[in-house]
């Protein structure tokens, strides 16, 4: 064990040190895509890597098991014709629906497995599959090998709204764990304000921010909305080439001027950590896939929160309140079901 580091002990009963320190891993890595075992069997051998080196929670990209279809357009054309583009963009939503996972079930039973395995916290994202509605979701693992829940992107991101459903309040959860209060936005989620008030209103204290966006904008946010909060922030995004993913006719990368090489970089990744007074812990890295690998000092949270408590000191309930609809909305509601 490292001078300095002091590992939590995640079986234990007794309360924890009043500023514990906790190795947090952010994996930057590609999909293999409409391959969800090999994808799975990747995530495993990255979660053993990070094990080795000491991670007590590790951080996956935004969809990593299902894929993000970078490039494609699905056949989308506003008030264009339902022929041809229209068949061969349906084809490829029938092949991504394949390779999505429900929850609970067999994948995320081995996601679980991998978490007990290795005795980590694991937070992957992952493209669910719920009857015939895909979403784009984060599942959190204990390392006792439990499914703690799941966070669903509450509004994906321009064309991302033709493949995936939009989640509700009802999954805007942080979960209480020996490590800290743990929770999730997905990507551009983290640019809505009242999205991240509701987790600073649960106490957030790690914010997993899987991402797609590789941009230098991405970056300022990440430390914005860290000193923000007054959390750690954890971004984990997928570096990854043109051969990552199947070859033309299978898969065209139809919103680009040209077909990429398959060498060619289509995500330089970005991956970074992020303390709670802004400053940059790991990363942010470009030069290819691997880990990132920090320790939070907990103690951080209190020097950032002397500052600024956004939900504390900081707030102004009588001037400005929050309301969180926090229950499952549902389409359809049986009065016969609630009477039973």
């Amino acid at each position: 064990m490292e001078e300095g580091f002091v590992e939590v002990d995640m079986n234990a009963g007794d309360e924890p040190a009043a500023f514990p320190t906790v190795r947090a891993t952010v994996v930057q890595a590609s999909s293999v895509f409409f391959d969800t075992t090999a994808t799975i069997e990747k995530a495993k051998n990255l979660i053993a890597e990070a094990a080795e080196q000491g991670a007590q929670l590790v951080v996956f990209p935004e969809v990593f098991v299902g894929g993000f279809p970078r490039g494609s357009d699905f056949g989308v054309t506003i008030g264009g014709p339902p022929q041809a583009k229209g068949r061969k963009g349906k084809d490829l939503f029938c092949k991504y629906y394949a390779s999505a996972i429900d929850v609970p079930g067999p994948e995320a039973n081995l996601l679980a497995s991998f978490a007990a395995k290795y005795k980590v916290y694991l937070v992957m994202g992952a493209v669910e599959r719920h009857g015939r509605t895909l979403y784009n979701t984060v599942l959190f693992f204990s390392p006792a090998g439990e499914l703690l829940g799941k966070h669903r992107k509450l509004v994906p991101t321009a064309l991302e709204r033709v493949l995936w459903g939009c989640g509700d309040g009802s999954t805007l959860s942080v979960y209480d764990t020996p490590i800290g209060r743990v929770g999730a936005l997905v990507c551009w989620e983290s640019k809505m304000p009242l999205a991240r008030a509701a987790l600073y209103g649960k106490g957030l204290e790690i914010y997993c921010a899987p991402t797609a966006d590789d941009s230098d904008l991405w970056q300022a946010s990440a430390r914005h909305v860290a000193h923000e909060g007054g959390c750690f922030l954890l971004s984990a995004n997928q570096f990854c080439r043109r051969k990552d993913y199947p070859p033309p006719p299978e898969y065209a990368f139809t919103g680009f001027d040209e077909e990429p090489a398959p060498d060619d970089v289509l995500c330089r990744g970005g991956s970074v950590i992020v303390s709670p007074s802004g400053a940059v812990l790991a990363g942010p890295k470009y030069d290819g896939e691997g880990l990132l690998t920090a320790d939070l000092d907990f103690s951080e949270i209190v020097r950032a929160k002397f500052d600024f408590d956004v939900v504390g000191h900081s707030s102004r309930p009588e001037v400005l309140t929050l309301v969180v609809k926090d229950q499952a909305q549902l389409p359809v509601i049986y009065n016969s079901a609630s009477q039973n």
